[in-house]
């Protein structure tokens, strides 16, 4: 078979991120090829030791990478022989300020996708801080922290939201009886700002299903924590419940998050926390999605949702209608990172 005519003619793309199937970086890489570009992968885990001590040691003294300075050099050099003419990393990327200038002395357009808010205190990184402006262009999911990096000293600093991959997100069959009886599923890790609304559904007496990191922490919840969940674990339990609860991480100022995109995609009602970036993919209030509030709204729409079956099938419906219609693939984040004009 011919392969596809590149989208973006003239562009070859080396990646530098985290491979797994749940990254933003694995994803797109595979929109990278649905798109026929030439493109390169480096995944970023070798530029963190192996040891313990060290990785430990190396967060207390501002969260660097122990192989910033030769897994900078690797990229430089992988980029320079693929002939790249961008290089995209995608979240605390560990490449180096001399890194990017020295991408940029060779005619290479170096462009971040910032998957988490770097003023967020649970991740924040001094290093990085320093590296962001060195980036042609620098684009964020969310809109509360583009003025920051703008003071910051980043000379490009575009607003793109997360998005969907097709041949990943997308509903599934074969959800036992059990998972069929959830009314209320959340994915996700158990962050201290997420605790009152998740509590506020299990005092309402919904049967919630909480996948994810550290809710067995919590005595109340463990009965409802259901460990890690893959990809096709998701694609089969987010159809099957009665809703889907969609929670930002506050600390990161986001107005919206991956799962946003992803729960749609995967056939699931979404029940959505309140937000300007939400109204703004979902429209109006039960348009494709119920809203909440807080933690003492929560329960009362979830009762709702869970009394109106017909709405539930409807909203599901429309929501991934929205999703699947509208430009929100990462190939299409791709095309429009690739499109944009970087700073001189």
């Amino acid at each position: 078979m011919k392969p596809p005519e590149p989208a973006v003619p003239g562009v070859r793309l080396v990646l530098v991120g985290h491979g797994g199937e749940v990254h933003v970086g694995a994803h797109f890489l595979a929109a990278a090829r649905q798109l026929g570009l030439p493109a390169e992968f480096l995944e970023a885990e070798p530029a963190y030791t192996r040891s313990r001590l060290v990785r430990a040691v190396m967060w207390r003294l501002g969260r660097r990478p122990a192989r910033l300075g030769a897994f900078s050099r690797e990229v430089v050099r992988r980029a320079a022989e693929f002939q790249a003419t961008h290089v995209l990393t995608t979240g605390f990327a560990p490449v180096s300020g001399e890194a990017l200038e020295e991408l940029r002395r060779r005619g290479i357009t170096s462009l971040n996708f910032l998957t988490d808010d770097p003023w967020n205190q649970a991740q924040y990184a001094p290093w990085f801080l320093k590296v962001l402006p060195r980036y042609a262009t620098v684009f964020s999911p969310r809109r509360m922290n583009l003025e920051d990096l703008r003071t910051l000293g980043c000379r490009a600093v575009s607003h793109l939201p997360f998005a969907y991959h097709p041949e990943l997100h997308f509903p599934a069959e074969g959800a036992s009886a059990a998972e069929r009886a959830v009314d209320v599923l959340f994915a996700g890790g158990a962050d201290a700002d997420r605790l009152p609304c998740v509590r506020a559904l299990v005092k309402a007496g919904l049967n919630v299903a909480l996948y994810g990191g550290y809710w067995d922490r919590h005595a109340d919840l463990r009965p409802h924590a259901r460990g890690h969940a893959d990809l096709a674990t998701l694609r089969r339990v987010t159809p099957a419940a009665k809703m889907v609860l969609c929670l930002v991480r506050r600390a990161n100022r986001d107005g919206h998050a991956m799962r946003s995109f992803e729960v749609p995609a995967m056939g699931g009602c979404l029940l959505l926390e309140d937000t300007p970036e939400h109204r703004e993919l979902f429209g109006a209030d039960r348009e494709c999605a119920v809203y909440f509030r807080d933690e003492m709204d929560v329960a009362e729409q979830a009762r709702w949702l869970r009394e109106n079956p017909a709405e539930r099938d409807r909203l599901a419906a429309a929501a991934r209608q929205r999703i699947t219609q509208g430009r929100h693939t990462y190939a299409d984040r791709l095309q429009t990172m690739l499109g944009a004009q970087p700073a001189p």
